[in-house]
């Protein structure tokens, strides 16, 4: 029996029956202090977050996730489901272009989709489940599925990494393993490469031509996206100090991430706010190379979780102020459904170096060079570094700590040679917000091998319970799966947890951001 369904168009017609007032005018520039330089741009082939940041500049999403992280239909107006699940098709909203003037048609979803899920666990997941993608005409886009996948809305507007963002055909059809540098999207503001200067300045300009959607919730991702600047500048300052004077003399109007260190001096600046804009928050991550010497080994990733303790990561970060971080963190966000503790007070306690060095030699550690990547320009992630480089020689591993920009860290990460031929061992980041909901977007759990996230650990029995949460009948169902996951999770360890932080953002003179990460429409002058 086939049952029809049909979303997000009726909305749209009752309101615009409704007369609105005139928009103002956009106001000519806003200043903003990015977490990082943005070193790649192509939101697809990296999941380095100041690149989906950028992302959401200058591209758009078919679907955008709510403040009660559902989601709802964005470039696309609606769409149908019928064969009981398997039918899908796509009906993108009349009006949308491209930065050059093109309409966006049904033919550049397509090879957009294909690329993003070439490089995204979720997305090869719905692939997975796709027996045919095609262009119906130049307005609907058709899946045809093997089996019922009711989370496709959500994999096409997840809001983790990697960005499922929609490109031109002639840059989507790009090899998913070869960065696009030519950056035309459909979303509110283009990107000015001629003003870029690496390391110092980034540039948007207000896309005139972007209709925003008539309908929708206005929040995090999805809804009306209204541009009230003319350009936005993000200014490289990596000195913490420097950023504040910015801000508080008012040459910044936005500071992403201003350090723990400085918040109380900031709080007390006249007209100056700090609040938090992702409740998830972001967990620290110690990530191995599975490929090579001495983390192609399992035996030896398990035993330097004894040689890290996530309390001390996270005063490290954040100091004593405990409304900034949690410990007892494992792979999926604290206090979200599939959150778990379990396993998680071996990494909480007095460290004992001595037995994690005799666990290291019984692993079969022979002393084996340790290149461990410390971004220096991103704070929070030095601080981690600093405590995880500490830690692995107390332990006794051979550590060379290779300091440098973040953007540098994500250049070599991407790197399979091993150490002597420029590779490397470990590098500290964070798995942010959405991405650690569930195993869905969780892209540090997956052991598919080469297929998988930087360090490409292999583990059949992660990916076996990653497919059993997808044919889970309920979400207590989910909830056994997810705690399987953890357990296995800490058999093969293919990063270490270090602790969540909830990072704040300071501004002055402006309000309208949007919960989840930085995001740019909606903002506008007091």
């Amino acid at each position: 029996m086939k049952r029809r369904t049909f979303l997000g168009v009726a909305a749209g017609a009752a309101v615009s029956a409704i007369a609105k007032p005139a928009l103002a005018q956009p106001t000519k520039l806003l200043k903003f202090i990015p977490e990082s330089d943005v070193a790649i741009v192509d939101p697809v082939w990296t999941t380095a977050t100041v690149t989906r940041n950028h992302g959401y500049l200058v591209f758009d999403t078919l679907y955008g996730q709510n403040a009660a992280y559902g989601f709802e239909p964005q470039m696309v107006a609606g769409h149908t489901v019928e064969d009981d699940g398997k039918l899908w098709r796509l009906t993108l909203r009349e009006g949308l272009r491209f930065h050059d003037g093109e309409p966006v048609r049904a033919q550049d979803v397509v090879p957009s989709i294909r690329r993003f899920s070439a490089r995204d666990a979720f997305g090869r997941a719905l692939m997975d489940a796709t027996d045919e993608l095609s262009a119906e005409s130049d307005r609907v886009v058709k899946f045809r599925l093997k089996r019922p996948f009711p989370l496709l809305p959500a994999a096409l507007g997840k809001t983790g990494t990697s960005m499922p963002c929609i490109m031109p055909e002639r840059f989507a059809v790009t090899d998913p393993n070869k960065q696009v540098t030519e950056m035309i999207g459909s979303g509110p503001f283009r990107f000015r490469a001629d003003e870029r200067v690496p390391g110092a300045l980034t540039v948007y300009e207000r896309f005139a031509d972007y209709v925003p959607r008539a309908d929708g919730s206005a929040t995090f991702t999805a809804g009306p996206k209204h541009a009230h600047f003319e350009r936005i500048e993000w200014h490289i300052i990596p000195d913490p100090q420097t950023a504040a004077n910015a801000l508080s003399n008012g040459e910044i109007d936005w500071w992403q991430n201003p350090t723990p260190d400085l918040q109380a001096a900031l709080k007390g600046k006249p007209g100056l706010k700090l609040e938090g804009l992702d409740p998830a928050g972001g967990i620290g991550c110690l990530r191995f190379n599975a490929l090579h010497p001495p983390f192609d080994n399992p035996a030896i990733r398990r035993a330097l979780l004894g040689a890290i303790d996530q309390s001390e990561c996270m005063t490290a970060v954040a100091g004593d102020e405990r409304s900034l971080w949690k410990d007892h963190v494992g792979v999926f966000s604290p206090d979200t459904p599939m959150a778990t503790t379990a396993g998680t007070e071996r990494l909480v306690g007095k460290r004992d170096f001595a037995a994690v060095k005799r666990a290291l030699a019984e692993a079969g550690y022979k002393g084996e060079r340790v290149v461990l990547l410390d971004p220096t320009d991103y704070p929070s992630t030095h601080a981690l570094a600093a405590v995880a480089a500490d830690a692995l020689q107390k332990s006794g591993m051979n550590v060379e700590l290779v300091s440098t920009d973040w953007g540098t860290v994500v250049q070599r990460r991407a790197s399979r040679q091993p150490v002597d031929k420029g590779g490397w061992s470990i590098f500290l980041t964070y798995l942010n917000g959405t991405n650690n909901f569930d195993p869905a977007s969780q892209l540090g759990i997956r052991g598919n091998g080469d297929k998988a996230w930087f360090g490409w650990p292999t583990s059949p029995r992660l990916e076996e319970l990653r497919l059993d949460w997808f044919a889970a009948k309920d979400v207590a169902a989910q909830k056994a799966i997810c705690a399987e996951i953890q357990k296995q999770f800490f058999i093969d360890v293919p990063y270490i947890p270090l602790g969540a932080y909830y990072e704040k953002t300071a501004y002055r003179g402006i309000t309208g951001m949007r919960i989840g990460f930085a995001q740019f429409y909606d903002v506008r002058p007091l």
